[in-house]
């Protein structure tokens, strides 16, 4: 799971976006889930691999005192 994100401005036509959310409201998701999801579904379909952004981050180094 992914747990930076970033933002991803898009225009769409006002009625495309109208039949959208009804849409995603059925399947009890929001837009920006399916979205999410149907870019994963096409870079997986064009074989783009990518990591999640801060899925494998190594900790912090803690910081001690001596």
């Amino acid at each position: 799971m992914e747990m930076k994100t970033a933002r991803l401005t898009l225009l769409i036509d006002p009625a495309k976006k109208a039949a959208f959310e009804p849409l995603c409201a059925r399947q009890d998701k929001t837009p920006s889930q399916v979205v999410r999801q149907l870019i994963r579904d096409d870079l997986a379909a064009h074989g783009v691999g990518h990591e999640p952004s801060g899925a494998a981050e190594p900790p912090a180094p803690s910081r001690s005192r001596r």
